[in-house]
């Protein structure tokens, strides 16, 4: 399968981030288009696919949209691209994506975040950058119930952290964005690589609750797993 094969390709990058999970780690799944039950401290492999916003649904009907992992979809011919992450459960990550040389715009400018097959999940596509602006700080939320992942969605602010930045532009009344422009890639000075902040709600495999997304929601103190993709693969 066309996002099996990219997935491959990340594995390295992947285990290299294991290193960085708490021994009692006991997820054994390393690829986002398979299904699972966490607990907490569990690695938890997610993937984020980039393309245009109609190509995540179904015959680009969008009251139907699909999960990346379903092969209905023809994201491999649509120079559609990957990235992969395993964060470590119901703790709060910055998950970044280096742009230095990829421009989410060329590649159709949303964002899906996706896990599962016979029990997909997916996120409503988000977006990130077209030949004008770029959105480059996310707040995504994995809502799990018994240890299954339900779903997933972007928590928008409401441009709060808009104010008082002359550099930033809200977008829609939900969206902080900078000029792409401005960004080092297209000859500016800002870094507009992209920033996910990563939060868990629910419960566990052993009901235990999730409690990362009350306390980033509550804004109390956490210290951030970073995890930083340099590059995108194709998904081909």
């Amino acid at each position: 399968m066309a996002i099996a094969m990219a997935v491959l390709a990340m594995l390295l990058l992947m285990m290299m981030m294991m290193k960085t999970l708490d021994a009692d780690n006991t997820n054994g799944l390393y690829q986002p288009c398979g299904d699972t039950k966490i607990q907490r401290s569990d690695g938890f492999t997610f993937g984020m696919a980039f393309s245009t916003k109609d190509s995540f649904y179904y015959n680009q009907n969008q009251s139907h949209q699909l999960s990346p992992c379903d092969r209905r979809l023809s994201l491999a011919t649509l120079n559609s691209q990957l990235a992969v992450f395993r964060p470590k459960v119901d703790g709060i990550s910055l998950l970044t994506i280096n742009t230095s040389s990829f421009s989410p715009d060329t590649y159709g400018g949303y964002m899906v975040a996706f896990a599962g097959r016979k029990y997909a999940a997916r996120s409503r596509p988000a977006f990130v950058a077209n030949s004008t602006y770029i959105v480059t700080s996310f707040t995504l939320v994995l809502e799990f119930q018994k240890g299954r992942l339900q779903n997933l969605y972007w928590k928008r602010d409401g441009c709060a952290s808009c104010s008082g930045k002359s550099n930033f532009v809200c977008l829609n009344k939900q969206d902080c964005a900078i000029r792409t422009s401005s960004c080092k890639n297209r000859g500016g000075s800002v870094d507009c690589s992209l920033g996910i902040q990563l939060a868990f709600s629910g419960t566990d495999k052993h009901l235990m609750a999730l409690n990362s997304w009350c306390d980033c929601a509550c804004n109390r103190r956490w210290s951030f797993n970073i995890f930083t993709i340099q590059s995108i693969v194709d998904l081909q």
